[in-house]
C-alpha cells in the first residue's frame, strides 16, 4: 500500500490495522453505551490489547460513527476511545464533556461491554 493513511480491514473476529510499512496488527475492540441526557448516549469503544497512536485512535472513532449512523441514523453520534487497563493507565479520546461522563460511568463500572467487530469504511 502506498498511502500516507493507514488501510483497515477486518479478519478473524478482531479489527487489523495495516500501514505504509506493510505491517498489520490486531486490534481486539469491546462497545458500550453510556446514558448521557434523556435519549441521548454515548457510544465508547475500548482497545483491549494495545496503545494506539492518534491517527488510529480518530480513526476507530470515525469507523464507529459511521457504523453507528448506518445503524441507527443518529444525529452526529458522540464517541469515546477508551485505552488502558487501571485507573493510573487509563486515557480517554472524544469530546470533553462526553469523557468526563464515561470515565464517571467507568469509575462506577457500568458500562456493560460487548465485542466489537467495525466493517471495513468504503
Amino acid at each position: 500500500m502506498h498511502s500516507r493513511r493507514a488501510a483497515f480491514y477486518q479478519g478473524g473476529g478482531a479489527v487489523r490495522f495495516g500501514g505504509t510499512l506493510g505491517r498489520t496488527m490486531t486490534r481486539k475492540l469491546v462497545q458500550g453505551i453510556v446514558s448521557d441526557r434523556s435519549r441521548h448516549v454515548i457510544h465508547v469503544v475500548r482497545v483491549l490489547d494495545d496503545i494506539l497512536d492518534f491517527s488510529e485512535i480518530n480513526e476507530i472513532a470515525e469507523r464507529m460513527c459511521a457504523r453507528t449512523l448506518a445503524r441507527h441514523g443518529d444525529q452526529t453520534p458522540n464517541v469515546v476511545v477508551v485505552q488502558g487497563d487501571t485507573k493510573e493507565t487509563l486515557r480517554l479520546f472524544g469530546e470533553s464533556h462526553a469523557i468526563g461522563v464515561v470515565r464517571a460511568a467507568l469509575f462506577n463500572a457500568a458500562v456493560a461491554w460487548s465485542p466489537l467487530e467495525l466493517d471495513e469504511l468504503r
